[in-house]
């Protein structure tokens, strides 16, 4: 498993400026949490989505790959940093 912590420097208020996924052995998202400007997070994982989140159809990238574009700053956390957002954001 990994954990990444990706902000998107983008000016849409429609799109996340922060996507926190946990990935699988394979880079496959198994659960992720959106963070968007008006205070609301969406999580999807499992069964469970959102009309504005749902897990990647195609494996994430090294996070190497993703910090190649200026938009995109990840980096990784920890499992239990990942665990506590979570408790409190997930569904």
């Amino acid at each position: 498993m990994e954990y990444i912590d990706v902000l998107w420097k983008c000016q849409s208020s429609e799109n996340p400026y922060r996507l926190v996924s946990e990935l699988g052995d394979d880079r496959f998202e198994l659960r992720k949490l959106e963070f968007f400007a008006d205070g609301t997070v969406d999580a999807a994982g499992g069964d469970h989505e959102t009309e504005r989140t749902m897990l990647g159809v195609a494996a994430v990238p090294p996070l190497s790959v993703i910090n190649m574009d200026k938009q995109f700053e990840g980096a990784i956390i920890t499992r239990d940093a990942f665990e506590a957002l979570w408790l409190k954001f997930g569904r």
